[in-house]
């Protein structure tokens, strides 16, 4: 349980990180940016254990939750058509 508690704290920075990497108008604002970089923190962790890149238990790196919430922000900007 804190394992998840973990990854969502570190998201909500991973949001911010992210839309500076990436800066637009994706509307939403603070909220849309936290919850991409929860989801992306989420992404990446099940992405990292899927290729063996992380055991079971541990978290995604900081990086890798940044590039995961990028992704999801280019998937966003493609779906809403920005």
């Amino acid at each position: 349980m804190m394992h998840y508690i973990w990854v969502a704290i570190v998201g909500l920075l991973v949001g911010s990180v992210a839309k500076f990497f990436m800066p637009g108008r994706d509307g939403g604002g603070f909220i849309v940016t936290s919850l991409l970089g929860i989801a992306g923190s989420f992404v990446a962790n099940y992405l990292g254990q899927a290729l063996g890149w992380y055991k079971a238990g541990s978290s995604a790196g900081f990086i890798a939750s940044v590039v995961g919430a990028m992704i999801l922000l280019v998937a966003l900007r493609v779906i809403k058509g920005l």
